[in-house]
């Protein structure tokens, strides 16, 4: 019997002196259109900056005249794209805008060539935030990449770093702030705190609420059950569309309630008449429904933290879930009652929200949830993007000042003046069709710990170090929000021994947690504690830049 055997076209090698050019874009057509021109713009100087070095860079795939852009807008696109890729070529990924990194990873797991993954140093729309996504996703992949940006791509840590790449295809970066965390170095009372709280975990388990998982490409986000389950991490998959059905089931007066409770401490609408640019209040009412449907099914299935994807799917049924993220974060929020007891749901603590059901965010959460509670410190925690950031000299700072920010889950008790120093204004209409709003305002100054629970090596690791919040002068905070997304709260964070480009090389997460501690010795002693419970969880703990322990 005769069979049709199909037959596999291999591509055509590339000459010894070209490089491929890949740029994964959005899933969004909205988005795709208004960031290419950051795009086409961001990869002529990347062309020209190879060219100098007497390479010819070309793209792998087209600008289409229908769609009017050149990103890779899907992962059966992406697959398309690289079977016509010599998976022996060097290939560029470059990213001036937020992207999704499934697009491109089925491709970039079976490439065999160097890769080199390249942003442009600007908070616009923002290739920072995408890159370092891709990065944390091809780090939990296995796959070996080198990585660099640049703000105008002729600088002379970009030139280094691509010279390097064209001779040795690797880009090596100074990792010299990170060290693995020694145990027998941990303050005693700190030590024995985490160790219990770990103890505790692994005996009476914790549920993790997962309203759909893999928001936006993020395969990173995506953490295996086996790795979570060991130290008594479980999750409860749930669905947005059970959530938008709860929001069915409570009352206006309820989700009126919530809104007259934030209006009297004192929260700013900033609201208009027009559905697709304004903040309406019917919007806001739908927000403070997301709220209370939320903590009643987290209630309901017994979840110590819970993470909504919101993006496909939910965005084109709600408004968006920022509101209620960051008031989930907060200890002091609008009481939220069981319908059927009337009982007051998770009162007196918040419910960990983690954005975008990021679920190294969410490990991060929980540890740092339990262990603040413990040493009574505020346990109000949120992630923020890693979004950009430049060096500031004035006002009694000297240091790069870094651009943290993120559309939801930022609680009040992080911003100056609380509820009464925060705003809500309408998300961006580009990313956020049916609207909502956020909860906008400027980060207090502070002792910080951040942290990122990420996959390596198929294990879980953590790497944790020491900031501070700073406060600027309030035209140059209006100038960064300008440069970013000003609908969006902001943090101005000063990491501790730990330079822009050393950040760059190491995160594996677009995502940064931070949480607040009343002084720098509580600082210290808070991340002490943390590091200990998540040794004793089995994450691989690294402590970077300058840490007392």
């Amino acid at each position: 019997m005769a069979y049709t055997v199909p037959q596999i076209e291999t591509p055509a090698p590339v000459g010894e002196k070209e490089i491929i050019l890949v740029a994964s874009g959005d899933l969004r057509l909205s988005a795709n259109q208004m960031c290419w021109p950051a795009q086409e713009d961001m990869e002529r100087r990347v062309i020209a900056a190879f060219a100098r070095e007497g390479y010819t860079v070309r793209r792998g795939h087209p600008y289409d005249p229908v769609e009017k852009h050149g990103f890779i807008s899907s992962q059966r696109m992406g697959m398309d794209v690289f079977k016509h890729i010599h998976p022996d070529a060097r290939l560029i990924v470059a990213e001036s805008v937020w992207q999704y990194s499934h697009h491109v990873l089925a491709g970039l797991r079976n490439h065999r060539g160097p890769i080199l993954t390249v942003a442009n140093w600007s908070g616009q729309w923002p290739g920072l935030v995408g890159l370092l996504n891709l990065n944390g996703s091809l780090t939990k992949m296995g796959v070996k990449y080198s990585t660099i940006w640049s703000v105008d791509f002729t600088d002379e840590y970009f030139l280094r770093g691509i010279r390097q790449w064209l001779r040795e295809g690797k880009i090596d970066h100074d990792l010299s702030h990170v060290r693995d965390l020694d145990p027998a170095r941990l303050p005693e009372a700190e030590a024995a705190l985490g160790r219990a709280l770990a103890r505790q975990i692994a005996h009476d388990k914790a549920i993790l609420g997962i309203f759909d998982e893999g928001c936006m490409g993020m395969y990173n986000a995506i953490i295996d059950d086996e790795l979570l389950n060991p130290a008594g991490l479980y999750k409860e998959r749930l669905s947005q569309s059970a959530l938008v059905a709860a929001m069915r089931q409570v009352s206006d007066a309820e989700a009126q309630a919530v809104r007259n409770w934030l209006d009297a401490r004192g929260m700013t609408f900033v609201t208009g008449p027009n559905e697709e640019t304004d903040l309406t209040d019917g919007q806001i009412l739908e927000q403070c429904k997301m709220y209370i449907a939320a903590m009643r099914i987290a209630h309901d299935f017994g979840c110590d933290a819970i993470g909504i994807q919101y993006q496909q799917g939910l965005k084109d049924m709600a408004p968006a879930s920022d509101l209620a993220e960051g008031l989930l974060n907060n200890v002091e929020r609008p009481p939220v009652y069981d319908p059927r007891t009337g009982k007051e749901l998770y009162a007196g603590r918040p419910l960990p929200h983690f954005n975008e059901v990021d679920e190294g965010a969410a490990v991060d959460a929980l540890v740092t949830n339990r262990v603040w509670t413990a040493m009574g410190f505020d346990p109000a925690t949120t992630l923020h993007d890693v979004r950009w950031g430049e060096h500031y000299r004035g006002d009694g700072v000297d240091d790069f000042v870094w651009v943290f920010m993120i559309s939801g889950a930022v609680p009040p008790s992080h911003l100056e003046g609380g509820y009464a120093g925060a705003s809500s204004e309408r998300q961006p209409p580009m990313y956020f069709r049916l609207g909502g709003g956020t909860i906008k305002g400027v980060s207090k100054p502070g002792e910080i710990v951040w942290s990122r629970v990420y996959v390596m090596g198929g294990a879980l690791h953590a790497d944790l170090g020491r900031g501070t919040a700073v406060r600027l002068p309030r035209e140059e905070t209006e100038r960064r929000w300008q440069a970013t997304t000003p609908q969006w709260p902001i943090m101005h964070a000063v990491l501790h021994g730990v330079s822009r480009d050393q950040l760059m090389a190491r995160h594996k997460a677009n995502h940064i947690q931070v949480a607040y501690a009343p002084s720098a010795a509580d600082a210290d002693r808070a991340l002490a504690a943390k590091a200990a419970m998540f040794d004793a969880m089995g994450v691989q703990v690294h402590l970077c830049g300058t840490v007392n322990l």
